[in-house]
């Protein structure tokens, strides 16, 4: 038993690390956002609704993430 607990654990933790590609996907998106409109300032309102999308994107991967975390620590 003490060794489902502690596999369930470590894969919870393990899961998780998936936050932190959200978190660097996240800075991606909007540093080629200030990066591009730095470059060309009249592309500002054609490029903001791409980083909206690419952050959602980002964000929700990092969901799924702390989603299968969650999962496997109270679910399994």
């Amino acid at each position: 038993m003490q060794l489902v607990l502690a596999a369930k654990y470590i894969g919870a933790g393990i899961s998780t690390i998936g936050l932190l590609g959200a978190g660097i996907g996240i800075a991606v998106v909007f540093a080629a956002l200030i990066n591009g409109v730095s470059r060309n300032p009249s592309l500002k309102d054609t490029l903001f609704p791409y980083a909206i999308l690419g952050f959602a994107l980002a964000e929700a991967l990092g969901l799924f993430c702390l989603m299968i975390s969650f999962l496997l620590l109270y679910a399994v």
